[in-house]
């Protein structure tokens, strides 16, 4: 990441926006503005715990907008026009954004550890999550999220009318975190699993990767 300081906002916007298989360029922008965003959002959530969800969050949003974003087109969120809008000022405004616009849950219905698991990697976990069978994605936040054994999960996926067995949720798991690790970008597993795997964290009391359910 170091090699990415020199870069200046534009260049890492053009760069994250020509390169979608790539996950450096959005890290460098998290890294880069992620204090001013955690400031702005600590002071307006009731608890840490509320304070971090809002936080991954914001950079969902923050995430997906940025695809589009053109700086010399922005607008206030008050619909004025601002030529030259730094990506400093768009982050704040949309930072604002959610702020005013959270309905954040009770704490104990958040499944999200900022200290586990950094925003950036929770955004292309989700997008690679996306690309999985319906069936697969639900069996892996199953087990990752609320922690299911596959005997638990096949009792549930039963009584919904599927037809499956403890055994065929293992190799399910199996192929899944399979295909979910193969459609991260090679350079967010490089920067965040450093050789880990998703279903097998390498420190024995390492939380597992929180998904999808408990995020949104």
């Amino acid at each position: 990441m170091k090699s990415l300081f020199h870069y200046s906002d534009q260049e890492l916007l053009t760069l994250f926006q020509r390169h979608p298989d790539a996950g450096q360029y959005f890290t460098a922008i998290f890294c880069r503005y992620s204090p001013i965003v955690y400031t702005l959002i600590r002071h307006s959530a009731r608890s840490p715990v509320q304070a971090d969800y809002l936080f991954a969050i914001t950079w969902k949003h923050i995430y997906h907008e940025l695809g589009g974003l053109d700086l010399h087109a922005a607008t206030s969120p008050e619909g004025a026009s601002r030529s030259g809008l730094s990506l400093q000022s768009w982050l704040i405004n949309v930072t604002a954004v959610c702020i005013n616009g959270a309905d954040l849950p009770a704490v104990e219905s958040i499944h999200y550890s900022l200290k586990d698991v950094s925003p950036p990697l929770w955004c292309y976990i989700e997008q690679a999550l996306d690309q999985l069978l319906p069936v697969q994605r639900l069996m892996i936040v199953m087990a990752q999220t609320f922690h299911w054994s596959e005997t638990r999960i096949a009792a549930y996926l039963q009584a919904e009318g599927e037809s499956i067995s403890s055994g065929e949720v293992k190799t399910q798991l199996q192929d899944g975190y399979q295909k979910l690790e193969a459609a991260l970008p090679a350079d967010i597993r490089a920067i965040y699993l450093e050789g880990q795997s998703l279903s097998q964290p390498s420190k024995p009391d390492a939380a597992p990767v929180p998904l999808e359910s408990g995020l949104e």
